[in-house]
């Protein structure tokens, strides 16, 4: 095999090999996620607080991506001190999966996970879509760490989507407070497929590869 050639192999496994299968959750509870941190929601579309007195300290959208890690505290300082975001009441969230998908699993498994956190059971209604336009309805979890299977209405594995849109219940839960509204801490995909970023070591080697196979054409034919 040609020293292009084992690069080339090298640089597919980089991009394409799975992550190990670990149980991730937070104080209070979680599963295990076959492709790791990876299964993570990673931006935030949009987030529209609603009413009841969400306080600003509980209002950074940010701490609704990554990895959960809720560790019972409920009162933040501010929002970099903070492991969560209040929707407030009957508020909204956005968040996107960048490096893959969420996807079905073809048995009646939780394909998604949503951390909703603190001392108050709070409803979220849930909603996925391909593009951030059209919305799927997929009924609601009930508070705290809780999972939905996506097989049950109508999606498998070759369903592919990048946007959970999660609306507070403004119907459960207090109606006043610091955190009104579901506390969301994170939102990952059990039933995922990887879309990989490059990494810089990923474009450093894959041009590695080219000049190399590219020099070993012109020793073949000059």
């Amino acid at each position: 095999m040609t020293i292009s050639r084992i690069l080339a192999v090298l640089l597919l496994g980089a991009l394409t090999a799975p992550a190990h299968a670990v149980f991730i959750g937070n104080s209070q509870g979680g599963t295990d996620f076959p492709q790791g941190a990876i299964s993570f929601a990673d931006a935030v579309e949009s987030y529209l607080v609603g009413g009841g007195g969400a306080t600003a300290p509980h209002q950074g959208a940010f701490n609704a991506l990554g990895v959960p890690d809720y560790t019972g505290t409920n009162s933040c300082p501010s929002q970099a001190g903070c492991s969560f975001v209040s929707l407030g009441d009957g508020g909204s969230l956005i968040v996107r999966f960048v490096d893959n998908k969420l996807t079905g699993s073809g048995t009646n498994a939780f394909d998604l996970w949503v951390f909703e956190v603190g001392p108050d059971i709070e409803d979220t209604f849930v909603e996925i879509s391909t593009n951030g336009l059209a919305w799927n309805a997929v009924g609601k979890v009930f508070g705290s760490t809780a999972g939905i299977d996506i097989d049950a209405f109508g999606f498998g594995i070759a369903s592919q989507f990048g946007y959970v849109r999660l609306t507070d219940d403004t119907l459960e839960g207090g109606q006043s407070g610091a955190t009104v509204g579901a506390d969301i801490d994170a939102v990952g995909a059990i039933s995922t497929v990887a879309t990989p970023v490059p990494e810089p070591y990923s474009v450093a080697l894959f041009a590695t590869a080219m000049v190399l196979g590219g020099a070993q054409r012109r020793r073949l034919h000059g």
